[in-house]
């Protein structure tokens, strides 16, 4: 994605809903012409696979896919077949979207060496949906000798975008992959932080500057009602910011770290939220009335990135958020 290219604009949607929601969001977000259309791979939600074919249908030139798979839980073979067919039922519109993980501890995983796996199973996907016959001899994955898939996919390539917060994964996007996204981020800072790390990646792999997008994504909630939106968002952002926060080197009050994460390590999530000033806010999350969106997205774009991701709950009331995106966020960044 060059650097000379406009903004791009996504939604994002938790997989939590019935079919029938999710199909009228399709037919919602369609309509107001978002670039990209995201859905989640939480744990212990539900698989992304499902939500994505049964969206896919319903969006006639946007494109769509999981924020994001992880190598621990799926193994790149079958992570090859989901990109491969959901990029038929939409008709060449897929994207995949690749992370470490979250949370798998729960699950007694262990997420050893994750740079280095990402990094093979993006190239794995690569070679599979390519049907190339050679071996593929990775330090994590390995594919014997003419091991292809069975089935021809529509496109030998999708476009792969690698989920992170550091620079040793922002350096292998660089080199293996079409975008990184920056999750829980509104922060223009950080693709600055980062796009020297992703183009030292590219250069290493021969590819030419600023080929690699930045998306920055987070909670989003729009409402006439500015102060309210607000309200909630901080509610919803305290949930992450202990993890997110320590990431991002722009937040330098130690103190102000300790006191969230001792607040969350209590369960007192009400204690963080009433912890989070304006300009935090403004740095983890799309929040307040249209016009305020607005300005953050322009500050995102004047810092480089080539994405916006607006998450989830989008509004007080969902499909009035969306509706308020639609009508007049987009709008007023397209003029």
């Amino acid at each position: 994605m060059p650097d000379s290219s406009p903004l791009a604009t996504s939604v994002a949607f938790q997989t939590n809903k019935t079919p029938a929601e999710y199909e009228a969001l399709a037919l919602l977000v369609d309509g107001y012409g978002f670039d990209v259309v995201s859905v989640y791979n939480d744990l212990l939600f539900q698989p992304a696979l499902g939500p994505l074919l049964l969206m896919a249908r319903h969006l006639t030139q946007t494109r769509i896919g999981p924020a994001v798979l992880n190598p621990y839980t799926v193994h790149p073979l079958e992570i090859a077949g989901q990109a491969a067919l959901l990029d038929l039922v939409s008709q060449g519109h897929a994207y995949l979207g690749l992370g470490r993980g979250a949370w798998l501890d729960a699950l007694g995983l262990e997420t050893r060496r994750p740079v280095q796996t990402l990094r093979e199973a993006v190239l794995l996907v690569k070679h599979l949906l390519a049907r190339r016959p050679e071996p593929f001899e990775g330090e994590i994955f390995k594919l014997a000798t003419g091991l292809t898939l069975q089935y021809q996919p529509l496109r030998s390539r999708v476009p792969i975008m690698i989920g992170t917060w550091g620079p040793k994964t922002a350096q292998v996007a660089g080199e293996v992959a079409d975008e990184i996204k920056i999750g829980g981020s509104a922060n223009p800072s950080m693709v600055g932080y980062l796009r020297p790390f992703i183009e030292a990646g590219s250069a290493t792999a021969g590819r030419r500057p600023g080929s690699v997008g930045v998306c920055l994504g987070a909670v989003t909630v729009v409402d006439e009602d500015r102060e309210a939106a607000r309200a909630l968002a901080r509610r919803d952002v305290a949930l992450y910011l202990p993890v997110v926060a320590p990431l991002d080197p722009s937040v330098t009050d130690r103190a102000w770290l300790d006191r969230i994460t001792a607040a969350a390590a209590r369960g007192d999530y009400e204690a963080v939220a009433r912890d989070i000033s304006d300009d935090v806010l403004d740095r983890f999350a799309y929040a307040g009335s249209p016009d305020d969106l607005v300005r953050q997205v322009e500050a995102i774009a004047a810092g480089g990135a080539t994405r916006v991701e607006f998450g989830t709950p989008h509004g007080i009331d969902p499909v009035r958020g969306i509706k308020l995106l639609g009508e007049r966020v987009l709008p007023a960044l397209r003029r």
